[in-house]
């Protein structure tokens, strides 16, 4: 099928990033949130992001305000109904998406498709809370969305091929690379990347070395772009570890089961850059 109007629900770290990068392809963008309090925080993200990409010689400014004008927030649901795709990006909350689906499902037009950027829950169960599950797929984004280059597109066992083929032609269109996967907890890179980082907790638990040294290894001798310690605080402790605890339920393996570390580090607070304080210490020099 032809897309023309992309719909995006959430307007935080992700939702932003997916509609910019949607409205930049030139797809007409409507991302909705829960307040306008919330919708207008996340389009003033987008234009700071797409700001900074014209100072970076990345963008002329004619196309940022062409972008701009291609984008809209709303708060409620009915002004997705004629979107031709609808890409969730909400509170990583099954009941949440449950009902979120199940209301979107009633108002949008029968053709359209379903999309959600879940990072751990299986697209499975969130394509059975709507009435079109081989309408559904998973089109899991990297953060910041703007600058990642990679898009997994997850097939589940109901999707069907035309929905499969539209979903990877609309990641290409937005200037991502996709790859294909199976409907499994993680998909690729959560499955390959959170046991490495949990493996590293367990390291500086048992005193292998301090935090600081072991993410000097990891890029000085794999060549990794930051240690797991800095990318811990630049995802966040608490999101880690509740990716972490899902992954656990659905393969009962202990290379998915957060440490003690971990889960004491977000019962006190911190979480890494957001909080201020995490493996490592963010605020003034």
């Amino acid at each position: 099928m032809k897309i023309r109007k992309v719909g995006v629900l959430g307007c935080g770290l992700m939702g932003s990033g997916i509609a910019e990068v949607a409205a930049r392809a030139g797809y007409e963008t409507v991302v909705r949130e829960v307040s306008q309090e919330i919708v207008d925080k996340g389009l003033q993200k987008i234009q700071g992001s797409l700001g900074k990409a014209v100072e970076k010689g990345k963008l002329d400014a004619a196309e940022r305000d062409a972008a701009l004008g291609r984008l809209s927030g709303v708060v409620g649901l009915d002004a997705l109904a004629d979107c031709d795709v609808v890409i969730e990006a909400i509170v990583e909350s099954l009941e949440e998406k449950r009902k979120t689906f199940s209301a979107l499902d009633e108002v949008v037009k029968g053709e359209a498709i379903f999309a959600s950027n879940t990072s751990s829950l299986t697209i499975t169960q969130l394509a059975m809370f709507t009435r079109r599950p081989d309408q559904f797929f998973g089109m899991h984004f990297f953060n910041p969305v703007p600058v990642m280059k990679l898009v997994e597109v997850v097939r589940t066992l109901l999707t069907s091929e035309e929905t499969f083929d539209t979903a990877f032609e609309l990641a290409r269109s937005f200037g991502k690379e996709p790859i294909a996967c199976r409907d499994n907890s993680g998909f690729v890179v959560n499955r390959l990347l959170v046991p490495y980082l949990l493996d590293a907790v367990r390291a500086l638990e048992e005193g292998v070395a301090s935090a600081e040294d072991i993410d000097k290894g990891m890029q000085l001798g794999c060549g990794y772009p930051m240690g797991p310690f800095t990318l811990l605080d630049f995802v966040g402790l608490d999101t880690t570890y509740y990716i972490a605890n899902i992954m656990f339920e659905e393969y009962r393996e202990k290379r998915f089961a957060p440490p003690p570390l971990l889960k004491q580090m977000v019962q006190a607070g911190r979480l890494g850059r957001k909080s201020g304080r995490g493996f490592y210490e963010y605020g003034k020099k």
